[in-house]
């Protein structure tokens, strides 16, 4: 095959790896601030968000599709072309009737085409990047991927309050928000087709014929793993309470002290959640991912999963006290109510930062062998099933228990977290820098 290696990546690397993760902490983050300060219901934002998912949990089932027809440039320039599209739709459809139900609808185009970008994208980093290149630019884009988060749910979020306060209507600040960063997907859309590079060429015409039984036994061999079933169910619950809190927090940060939540204006939102919460679950995976390198997986297993589950108890201290300032008058110090949710954020998404690490590692430990790719992809599936079916459910559990039941309630369900950590068999020295290659 001819070569088309191109030698200027950081032009296209860190745009593209943004531009995947900007689409994806919209739909699943900002659209529940949004539909909240548009006054739905707790139990309809968590039903109608937790869809979402589901382009996600399905993407591997057509994730064929991209490798047979046309190339992944073209798919990437054209899911881009989509999610800008739909983006733009939103916008334009809080203004009309029936807003919810359109809005949802471009939400879900939106979804689907972020889900098959990802695809592309992942397929196109490592066609057009030989394996040096692809280690060199895998720092540059995780960093992108988290500025992309960072902006989402931070700045995009703060602005969208500015706005509320300037317009004196949520409505009109979303949509006005909404379409800046519509415009802005539609800009970098045009930029990477003019810069990614070509690398393909046509070589479909050898796998058509093959693609679709390849795949069959691709996902024949995951569903006959030793030790498929604990697998499932690790996948599924291991972040159960963490799939419930991610639909509710936001939710209980912005409600009023009367209805039982803290709160926060949607700009206060947008510094916590998407700032500090961003810098302490950046931080916790970092240091999670330095522990298991120098002791291996096992050491740090139960480590990992008290610091997923004890930091939840914020919440519930949160909800029953309620606090709106907090001094220490011996040493002159005192905190607001920002400050305390701050921390208190901060010290969570640190938590799980550092527990999600043993999730990600786990994954890739049941990927090894034959297939590896396509069987981590299965797994991420099943990761994002295992946020969606509980969060579809969260709000109404929320609006029937009220928020301090809610999370008093999540903290005992931090117990089937420990019963999935307990029941997989890992090579205690996984992930160990010096350990030993299977």
């Amino acid at each position: 095959m001819e070569n088309h290696k191109p030698s200027r990546s950081w032009k296209w690397v860190p745009t593209l790896y943004f531009t995947e993760g900007l689409p994806y902490v919209i739909v699943m983050t900002v659209a529940v601030v949004m539909y909240k300060r548009l006054g739905l219901s707790n139990t309809d934002i968590a039903l109608y968000t937790s869809w979402l998912y589901l382009p996600w949990v399905i993407k591997p089932f057509w994730s064929p599709v991209v490798d047979l027809l046309r190339t992944k440039r073209w798919w990437i320039v054209a899911m881009q072309l989509l999610v800008g599209a739909s983006m733009a739709g939103v916008a334009l459809s809080l203004q009309v009737p029936q807003s919810v139900q359109w809005s949802l609808c471009f939400f879900w185009l939106m979804a689907f085409s972020s889900a098959t970008h990802d695809i592309a994208a992942d397929g196109f980093y490592m066609l057009a990047l030989d394996q040096h290149d692809q280690a060199f630019n895998v720092g540059i884009r995780s960093t992108f991927y988290r500025i992309a988060t960072i902006m989402g749910q931070g700045l995009l979020v703060m602005g969208a309050g500015l706005l509320e306060v300037y317009t004196r209507s949520p409505r009109t600040a979303w949509s006005l928000t909404m379409l800046t960063a519509a415009v802005a997907l539609l800009l970098l859309c045009a930029y990477h087709r003019a810069v990614l590079p070509r690398p393909e060429t046509s070589d479909r015409e050898v796998r058509l014929g093959s693609v679709w039984s390849d795949f069959a036994d691709v996902f024949t061999d995951f569903f006959q793993k030793p030790q498929i079933g604990v697998a499932l169910i690790f996948l599924l619950i291991y972040r159960l309470p963490e799939a419930l809190l991610v639909k509710v927090t936001p939710l209980f940060l912005l409600d009023g002290m009367a209805q039982g939540g803290m709160g926060l204006s949607t700009s206060e939102l947008g510094f916590v959640q998407g700032t500090i919460g961003v810098i302490g679950l950046i931080l916790g995976g970092i240091l999670g991912g330095m522990a298991v390198a120098r002791h291996g997986f096992q050491r740090w297993l139960l480590p990992m999963v008290l610091a997923m589950s004890l930091p939840n108890l914020l919440y519930v201290a949160l909800a029953y006290f309620q606090p709106t300032a907090l001094s220490l008058p011996l040493v002159g110090w005192s905190m607001g109510k920002t400050g305390i949710v701050a921390v208190s954020y901060f010290i969570e998404q640190f938590g799980y930062g550092f527990g999600f690490t043993a999730y990600m590692l786990f994954m890739l430990y049941f990927s090894q062998g034959h297939s590896q790719t396509a069987h981590y992809a299965f797994c991420t599936g099943f990761m994002a099933l295992g946020m969606m079916l509980p969060g579809m459910a969260a709000g109404w559990l929320q609006e029937t228990l009220g928020y301090y039941q809610f999370f008093v309630a999540v903290m005992a369900l931090v117990l089937l977290t420990f019963i999935a950590a307990s029941i997989i068999n890992v090579d205690p020295q996984f992930g160990k820098k010096d350990a030993p290659e299977n």
